[in-house]
């Protein structure tokens, strides 16, 4: 049977394969692991379980080929939002939150956002997106138009109001002219 020490290594190592450390790092992980390992086995809860802070700063998780994950660490990704939402269950905008992260900070490497720009400017995506700009503007605006006539209009002519007493002719002048 393995011994605490060795269990703590092995569960270190599988973690330390998948997450860059220090090695100060690797043997505080090491103390920590055998400590939790040696609470479990005496019976007691393990206490101070936190979630693991990222040890990578904002610039260096946002590399030129390449985005690594703050929460777990992985690397290689072109793009984070499918990542996080499958292996971690976060939006974008929680994660960005949670770690600082700009909200105008995209969660792509950088040569893959350049590559979209560029292939979008190719194919003119972007004066397309002009155009339907001044569209929608043009439309917006007609409707504010159309919306604003008739509530002037409504204003500008008002009924007059009706009197409610009728003026009745005199007896002796409406019998006069019967004759």
């Amino acid at each position: 049977m393995a011994t605490l020490v060795e269990i703590a290594a092995q569960l270190v190592a599988s973690h330390a394969s998948s997450t860059p450390m220090t090695s100060d790092e690797l043997l505080a992980e090491i103390a920590k692991v055998h400590a939790a390992l040696k609470n479990l086995e005496a019976g007691q809860g393990v206490e101070g379980v936190e979630e693991p802070k990222a040890s990578l700063s904002i610039k260096e998780a946002f590399k030129k080929n390449e985005v690594v994950c703050l929460v777990c660490g992985k690397g290689g990704f072109k793009t984070l939002a499918r990542h996080l939402s499958t292996a971690h269950g976060m939006k974008p905008g929680a994660y960005k939150k949670q770690f600082g992260i700009p909200s105008k900070q995209a969660l792509s490497a950088k040569s893959y956002s350049e590559s979209r720009r560029k292939m979008a400017q190719d194919r003119g995506l972007a004066d397309n997106l002009a155009k339907a700009r001044e569209v929608r503007m043009a439309n917006i605006e007609a409707k504010k138009e159309t919306v604003a006539k008739p509530v002037k209009a409504a204003k500008a002519v008002k009924p007059a109001k009706a009197s409610t007493k009728t003026v009745k002719a005199p007896k002796a002048a409406a019998s006069k002219t019967k004759k």
